[in-house]
């Protein structure tokens, strides 16, 4: 898997615990899904890589990043994961609903990690161009995808 190995050069492989027995739940927004859903191919490879079995891993879509509260809590209330990854994309635009849509989605993850005993991995880009969005889901800045399943093996090996 050449795009896990490249998604994983910010970290040392066999500094991750290994995810054989880890269940994760990701759910991903469909908005922007041009970014979205390299974000979830890099985390997708990122678990597989560090061990995950595809078996333990459920993908749920979601409209919208601000939806992505929801559906996180939908996830967690009706199935048995170690984790969630929360993954979306939100692009500056001419208006105020950037901040508005960023901050409500960033308050509702946080609000999850102190509602539920799992933890819900924030993967939401907020950038103020596509490029930017583009340079972080595969680009020169590597997948934040690819971070965020790292992120969520580690907080659910933490959680046991």
């Amino acid at each position: 898997m050449a795009t896990a190995n490249k998604n994983l050069s910010a970290y040392n492989k066999d500094e991750v615990p290994n995810a054989a027995a880890l269940r994760f739940g990701i759910v991903v927004s469909k908005w922007n899904n041009n970014i979205t859903e390299p974000l979830f191919q890099g985390a997708m490879d990122t678990l597989l890589d560090c061990g995950a079995l595809e078996e333990n891993i459920e993908r749920w879509n979601v409209p919208g990043s601000y939806e992505l509260v929801f559906g996180c809590k939908k996830l967690l209330q009706t199935k048995e994961v170690d984790a969630v990854i929360a993954i979306g994309s939100v692009i500056r635009g001419e208006t105020s609903h950037f901040d508005y849509v960023c901050s409500a989605t960033a308050q509702g993850i946080k609000d999850l990690n102190v509602a539920f005993d799992t933890p819900v991995i924030f993967c939401v880009l907020t950038d103020d161009t596509l490029q930017q969005s583009i340079d972080r889901s595969g680009g020169k800045h590597g997948n934040k995808g690819s971070e965020a399943a790292v992120a969520a093996i580690e907080m659910a090996v933490l959680g046991k």
